[in-house]
């Protein structure tokens, strides 16, 4: 019985009406499969009891034309209060309708829109070759279907079939597409695509080239570089060097500065060259007169003294022969004589009693026989009582010299030079120094100055040179007495005897006319402290003969002064 059940074959749940409409029962065709459309409208319901899917078409109504006309873009949409009319005679499902037409237990699903390709994006230069000249895409037509409920969804997009052989792909919806992005397939053989093997890569030759050049030239720039400025440093750039330099002064410099002492001096000052026997030597002088002759020390001529040779040297550079006049070991003065030459310019003298510790003064000499060699220093002290000589032996070559102590600078070969004061006149003969490996004196002076440097005062030397010149020889002041020089106490002290054997105070003379016997100390001379024989002897010939002395002496515990006039006695 048909129990109000329908009629007709049964469908099946996962059977879908034909969109291009039913097919009748009896009709002898077969249903289209729904995978052979080309597109499709999936129904949508508003309510349960409406049946998705078109209606079914009258059993008398022709089939449907292969090519159905195309649906409008833009259908006009049912009324809204239009109620859905019910198709009699159609099967109804026996479960609620399934929207979305999904299938359960895994069913085979709905026909779904493929995913859109990515294309890949060639990589920057690239060559392309220009797009192929094809036919637009055939248009595809959906059928015009009915809505049997009023409903304002869109549209789905319709499916593009696979493109058969030979034939291009769809155009994309956003416009033109290159042709060999059409014909690219990602998963295709890569040497089957285009852009994968579209000629040979571009060589960069010429790029590469000029990295090169400009490496080289870079290079040659550094190295051109390098030498300009090795070229510059070694030799201060490309032009001769002028260096910067004061103008020329005009005019001397001040007669009491050293330069100006120095000027007006040198011209007196010699250099003598002395040979004899057995020895030479070098050593100093000065002019004394326009007779040519010149004061120096008696050790300077020393070699010369019996068959030997004395040169003299100007400060012009000009030399003579001199010959000695006279010497006088006892004050270590000498004097010698040049002839024939002419010009000769005297250097004034001064007065050495006037000088005062502190004096300025310049010393010229031929130190190491560099001649007209000036050095400076002061006074340093006065009646400095210096003793030198003592080679022989017997005592017959030793100086005792009352001296002006200074520490001018005073070196082998300035002996017998000037020291002069701030006006260029002579104070003193430079004779001896002191030297820091030995005694003073003049042989001990080798090692050069130490800043103790002697000088006899010039008012003696005046006299001695006067006499020398005058006479060959000259005079020693003396006392008449021998002294021990043994004595170890402070003072001088008088001998019981004389060194010859006779008495030690000589008969008739100046000492024994004062007073004087043997074994007496002198203690004091005009004054002036006397702690040794050496002392008295420098302090007596300080003086002239015939010059009056007060001496204070000492005898039996008792201290006594008397007046003695000194004696004359001839030099060696």
């Amino acid at each position: 019985m048909d129990d109000g059940k329908p009629t007709g074959p049964k469908a099946k749940w996962w059977s879908r009406p034909s969109v291009e409409g039913a097919i009748p029962q009896g009709s002898g065709m077969s249903p289209a499969r729904s995978d052979e459309m080309t597109a499709q409208q999936p129904p949508v319901a508003d309510e349960p009891s409406t049946v998705v899917g078109p209606a079914p078409a009258p059993a008398d109504a022709a089939p449907t034309p292969a090519d159905p006309a195309p649906v409008p873009n833009d259908p006009a949409p049912a009324p809204a209060d239009a109620a859905p009319t019910p198709h009699q005679g159609r099967p109804q499902p026996l479960h609620e309708p399934d929207a979305y037409s999904t299938p359960p237990y895994g069913g085979p699903g709905p026909w779904a829109l493929a995913p859109p390709v990515q294309r890949p994006t060639p990589a920057h230069g690239t060559p392309m070759p220009p797009p192929a000249h094809q036919a637009p895409p055939p248009q595809v037509h959906i059928p015009h279907q009915p809505h049997t409920q009023p409903h304002h969804q869109p549209l789905p997009l319709p499916m593009t079939p696979p493109p058969s052989q030979g034939q291009a792909p769809a155009q994309a919806p956003g416009g033109p597409v290159s042709s060999q992005w059409l014909r690219y397939d990602p998963w295709n053989a890569p040497g089957q695509q285009p852009l994968t093997q579209y000629g040979e890569p571009r060589k960069r030759r010429g790029r590469r080239a000029g990295l090169v050049a400009a490496g080289a030239l870079a290079l040659a720039a550094c190295v051109l570089g390098g030498a300009v400025g090795a070229y510059i440093e070694r030799n201060g750039g490309f032009t001769s060097v002028e260096l910067p330099q004061a103008d020329a002064e005009a005019g001397g410099r001040a007669p009491d500065s050293v330069a100006g002492i120095a000027a007006s001096a040198l011209p007196s000052v010699v250099t003598l060259h002395v040979s004899g026997s057995d020895e030479q030597g070098t050593g100093t002088g000065f002019v004394l007169d326009r007779q040519g002759h010149i004061l120096t020390n008696n050790h300077v001529v020393q070699p010369a003294s019996s068959s030997g040779e004395i040169s003299v040297t100007f400060s012009g550079g000009q030399t003579a022969r001199a010959k000695l006049v006279g010497k006088d070991s006892g004050y270590d003065l000498a004097v010698v004589k040049v002839t024939g030459v002419s010009g000769l310019k005297p250097l004034p003298l001064g007065n050495s009693d006037s000088v005062q510790v502190g004096d300025p003064v310049v010393a010229i000499g031929a130190p190491f026989d560099l001649s007209n060699t000036v050095t400076s220093g002061i006074i340093s002290a006065k009646q400095r009582p210096i003793t030198a000589g003592g080679e022989k032996g017997d005592g017959s070559d030793i100086s005792y010299v009352d001296a002006l102590q200074t520490d001018a600078p005073i070196n082998p070969g300035n002996s017998g030079g000037p020291l002069v004061d701030t006006r260029a006149r002579v104070i003193g003969i430079n004779s001896a120094i002191r030297a820091a490996d030995s005694g003073t004196g003049l042989s001990g002076g080798q090692s050069g100055s130490i800043g103790l440097g002697f000088a006899i005062p010039i008012n003696q030397g005046k006299r001695v040179a006067e006499e020398l010149i005058n006479t060959g020889k000259a005079t020693h002041p003396v006392i008449g007495v021998s002294l021990d020089m043994e004595y170890a106490g402070d003072g001088a002290k008088v001998g019981d005897k004389a060194a010859d054997g006779g008495p030690a105070v000589t008969a008739g003379g100046p000492g024994a006319k004062a007073g004087i016997k043997p074994g007496d100390v002198i203690t004091e001379v005009n004054g002036q402290r006397v702690h040794s024989g050496e002392e008295l002897i420098v302090k007596i010939r300080a003086h002239r003969p015939g010059d009056q002395l007060e001496l204070t002496l000492a005898r039996a515990g008792k201290e006594r002064t008397m007046k003695l006039t000194l004696g004359s006695a001839d030099g060696t």
